[in-house]
């Protein structure tokens, strides 16, 4: 109970703007450090020249404290469900069919899926963030509690990240030990110029910096895998996401039910679960009312309420998919009627 009390307050401490101890002289900052030296080479004096560079932002544990996925449905929908973000994403395929038509057809992941992701993460393009990675990290890292261990690993992402795409002060072999050979995002870029979310996510489709290293790919094949400048990289790199974990070409992604009658058992595991747990037919035995869709395949069950009404839907293998982009059947949801309010508009 001290433990939790004591990173509470620190929670307070950080989000009403009080100072926090710098970066280079912390007793968890060198085992951070120690941890990139013997784990993955790296020169112990670069790595601490960076994050005494990195700079605490009180503004982001004020973000993640109030995320908009804890939000009711009806006002996430509000957010990203809007005809500006349809129009928008019809606009985007337009200016980009080429990659988008190259992208489905290799990866088969739907065009407006692709666009729906990087609508609803960043409006196209508009809004990539105005955060250096280096300080959302950092602060997230040694200075957020709750989520602590997460954000320090992606901070661990980040640097091997650095030394692979030689982002200065990496760029000289001596400063870490590169396992795989990349090249520079740009010939001029440093890590601290990166920018991206409250959370560290980065680019057009926002990659934290482990899906930067394991899914960006270099899709309009000019040496570099570019996914703050380049939109064809952006769209390759979605969509190769999604086929890594698990996209099922082809396939539905969620289907409107309804319960037949009142059933508490059903509310009651409603929401309860990402990956697909029964298959439909066995749903529709349970009490599930949906329309004709192949009974063998997989699905969950999800609750939607708003102040008007509650709704109910079948999440397929793919819906599942989406929620490894973000962890929220809300947003899932989201992407999915940006999507198809997208389709229907081409």
């Amino acid at each position: 109970m001290k433990a939790k009390l004591f990173g509470f307050a620190l929670c307070l401490v950080a989000s009403a703007g009080f100072a926090v101890a710098g970066y280079a002289d912390r007793a968890e900052v060198d085992e951070f450090v120690a941890l990139l030296v013997d784990k993955h080479g790296f020169d112990a004096s670069t790595v601490r020249q960076v994050l005494a560079n990195a700079e605490h932002q009180s503004t982001i544990i004020d973000l993640i404290s109030k995320p908009a996925e804890k939000k009711p449905w009806s006002y996430y929908r509000g957010i990203f469900v809007t005809p500006q973000r349809i129009s928008g994403g019809v606009a985007f395929i337009q200016a980009n069919s080429a990659a988008l038509e190259r992208a489905e057809q290799e990866f088969g992941v739907p065009k407006e899926f692709v666009t729906a992701i990087i609508g609803v993460e960043t409006n196209y393009g508009a809004n990539k963030g105005s955060f250096r990675v280096i300080d959302a990290l950092t602060t997230l890292g040694f200075d957020y509690p709750p989520r602590a261990d997460f954000f320090r690993g992606q901070l661990v992402e980040f640097f091997v990240l650095a030394c692979e795409e030689r982002l200065a002060p990496f760029e000289d072999a001596a400063a870490c030990q590169r396992d795989t050979i990349g090249s520079s995002i740009d010939d001029n870029t440093t890590i601290e110029d990166l920018v991206g979310s409250y959370a560290g996510a980065m680019g057009f489709g926002q990659f934290i910096p482990s899906s930067y290293r394991n899914f960006a790919i270099d899709y309009d094949n000019d040496g570099r895998r570019d996914i703050w400048h380049n939109v064809t990289d952006a769209i390759g790199s979605v969509a190769a996401y999604f086929v890594d974990h698990g996209w099922q070409r082809g396939q539905p992604v969620v289907v409107a039910a309804s319960i037949n009658g009142d059933n508490d058992a059903l509310d009651e595991v409603a929401n309860g679960t990402y990956k697909p747990t029964n298959s439909i037919g066995e749903w529709r035995n349970r009490g599930v009312l949906v329309a004709d869709v192949d009974d063998t395949l997989m699905a969950s069950l999800y609750r939607f309420e708003t102040d008007e009404q509650t709704s109910y839907y079948l999440g397929l293998q793919n819906f599942y998919v989406i929620t490894r982009y973000n962890i929220s059947h809300l947003y899932a949801m989201a992407v999915s009627e940006v999507a198809n309010g997208i389709a229907a508009e081409l």
